[in-house]
């Protein structure tokens, strides 16, 4: 685990190479437009709560209740929209001209490349910029300059049900002969879903990538161009197939149709004794009596380093020119107490150093240190990629053919490289 010393040692290592460049950690975007006045800033952010009781909008109206009292001349105005409509209303925003000053979405890299956001160090301090962590700045950036700004993150662990594996006399799973191995004793006992594989529309690319990750392959190769047919993303398919799926070890529901949701469904009910879950099903599990062991992703020959990381953004758009006001506000959203109260409030993962550092210190977020400890190391999806919406709609379509019964992995993987590769045209 990282520890403040540590995260502090980081921010004086930063802060004394930018003031040997003759800089200073003040705010990267003064001096430009958008100086001191009456402004109103306009955000639009997801709702990540399940009804009117656990809304975002709660966390917005007490976080610019704070911001405005210690910001005079500065309003937020937010709305929060359903995350099954708010990447749509935001595109049809900006393409009338209308667009936000602030969107919390799931991707930057259209706005980037079109030259509508502003780029983190033009808004941001010098030490909110360092504090985030590095693979998700990584993650956020465009031809290695950051446009998105994390907002709050996941990763993911395998998960198995404690009840059944001691009963089983079963020991937690390390490779994936194991999983198989295992999931054909839960079988013999009669457990629904010995190994659920969710590979249906719902988020198919996020299962897809935590195997291809364990097989040592992944969706794009060293240089970011796509390589999702390689040689070891089709060994890893051709294992699934034949080794969990071709032996009845996935429960009754073809791959190709379980959603995510089903699957997690069905674990909290006591049918599954595996699966790929992210912090938020611990807590379901728990509170509907689960017992809930969690393990690093297995891989073909032991557990991976690095599993999958999941990131949501937040930007600053151009179009008002309200840049340095953008700065205040995003230095204040990214305060731990800011951070980890929303992380807190989802059962999610903060996203800057510091953050991370209190809550793995603090025994009331120990159901989450194994989840804190797994996402530095995580890689995450091509979000600098225009062209990742389309290759990851390609997954969607087809990825559960590749392990259907008359299925065949390269064929189904070849389509889907082909289908990335034009799309990446656009990039």
């Amino acid at each position: 685990m990282r520890t403040v010393w540590a995260v502090q040692l980081r921010y004086r290592v930063l802060t004394a190479a930018v003031t040997a460049l003759g800089m200073t950690a003040t705010l990267a975007g003064c001096g430009g437009s958008g100086g001191s006045g009456e402004v109103t800033l306009k955000l639009v952010a997801a709702d990540y709560g399940t009804g009117p009781a656990n809304s975002s909008e709660k966390y917005w109206d007490g976080l610019v209740k704070g911001f405005e009292a210690t910001h005079p001349g500065i309003k937020v105005d937010v709305s929060v929209h359903s995350w099954k409509d708010i990447d749509r209303e935001v595109a049809t925003m900006v393409k009338k001209g209308q667009a936000p000053d602030i969107a919390q979405i799931g991707s930057y890299a259209d706005y980037a490349k079109a030259g509508e956001l502003y780029r983190a160090d033009q808004m941001l301090s010098i030490r909110t910029q360092a504090n985030f962590l590095p693979s998700l700045a990584d993650a956020g950036s465009v031809d290695r300059t950051q446009y998105g700004l994390p907002f709050v993150a996941s990763t993911r662990l395998l998960f198995y049900n404690k009840k059944y594996f001691a009963q089983a006399g079963l020991d937690a799973p390390r490779t994936w002969d194991d999983i198989r191995d295992d999931a054909a004793v839960l079988r013999q006992r009669g457990v629904t879903y010995p190994f659920a594989l969710p590979l249906g529309p719902e988020e198919p690319q996020a299962e897809t990538m935590m195997w291809l990750l364990g097989g040592g392959g992944g969706y794009i190769d060293d240089s970011g161009s796509y390589e999702i047919d390689s040689a070891e993303n089709v060994r890893t398919f051709d294992w699934l197939k034949a080794n969990l799926v071709d032996k009845g070890l996935v429960g009754p529901v073809a791959p190709g149709k379980l959603d995510r949701q089903k699957a997690f469904d069905a674990f909290t009910d006591g049918r599954v004794g595996m699966l790929n879950g992210h912090p938020t099903l611990m807590q379901e599990a728990e509170r509907k009596g689960v017992s809930v062991g969690m393990v690093p992703m297995p891989g073909s020959g032991g557990p991976r380093k690095n599993s999958l990381g999941v990131a949501d953004w937040i930007m600053g758009f151009k179009q008002h020119g309200h840049r340095v006001q953008l700065g205040k506000f995003f230095d204040y959203l990214f305060t731990d107490k800011n951070v980890i109260g929303f992380a807190d409030k989802y059962d999610l993962l903060p996203v800057t150093d510091s953050a991370s550092a209190a809550m793995e210190s603090d025994a009331r977020y120990k159901p989450l240190w194994k989840f804190l400890a797994a996402l530095p190391d995580s890689q995450f999806y091509p979000y600098g990629k225009r062209s990742w919406a389309r290759s990851s709609e390609s997954i969607k379509e087809n990825i559960g053919k590749a392990v259907a019964p008359n299925g065949s992995p390269g064929t189904v993987l070849g389509r889907i490289a082909r289908d990335s590769a034009a799309a990446a045209k656009e990039d």
